[in-house]
């Protein structure tokens, strides 16, 4: 007898079940967070570089079209900027290869998309790309599995520093 009202889908199933199935690899990361600061404040502490160092990354250089963040593991990641829509938007693409031009099949997507919620900021980051990078499906796992852990790790930082992000 077949059940028809269970299923598991891979791109659902949590890590555990996962396990069972071989490795998941989800078409993206999401996380959301209510920021207790201005949308201004927020804005301030995800797209300039002072602010970025005391929740993001240890290093950072960031103009208007590219930069660069390196993290206290040793890990350097090389930016391309893909909107700047103050206050609302910030969008990026990622990866390790300096001097490399940034595209779908060797770098991943990170957008930061904010909004005003009662004099408080809701702040949504996404990472996408994983279709695209030319990547083994156990590489992709590890990815997503690693900076899912580690955005939910930044924006909780995030969420403890932007009201005081203040100038």
């Amino acid at each position: 007898m077949r059940n028809e009202w269970l299923r598991i889908l891979l791109r659902n199933a949590t890590a555990g079940c996962a396990r069972l199935f071989g490795e998941v690899v989800p078409s993206q990361i999401e996380k959301e967070i209510l920021i207790e600061a201005p949308i201004d404040d927020v804005w301030r502490a995800v797209t300039e570089p002072e602010h970025i160092k005391q929740w993001f990354a240890s290093e950072c250089e960031l103009d208007g079209t590219e930069g660069r963040v390196s993290f206290e593991s040793g890990q350097t990641y090389y930016l391309q900027v893909e909107a700047f829509e103050p206050p609302h938007r910030f969008a990026y693409r990622w990866l390790h290869e300096k001097g490399t031009a940034a595209r779908p099949d060797n770098s991943m997507l990170v957008e930061f998309t904010l909004q005003a919620e009662k004099g408080h900021t809701r702040l949504r980051v996404v990472e996408s790309g994983f279709e695209h990078v030319d990547w083994s499906d156990d590489t992709k796992a590890k990815y997503a599995e690693d900076h899912s852990q580690g955005w939910g790790i930044l924006i909780a930082r995030l969420r403890e520093y932007a009201p005081h992000a203040a100038k």
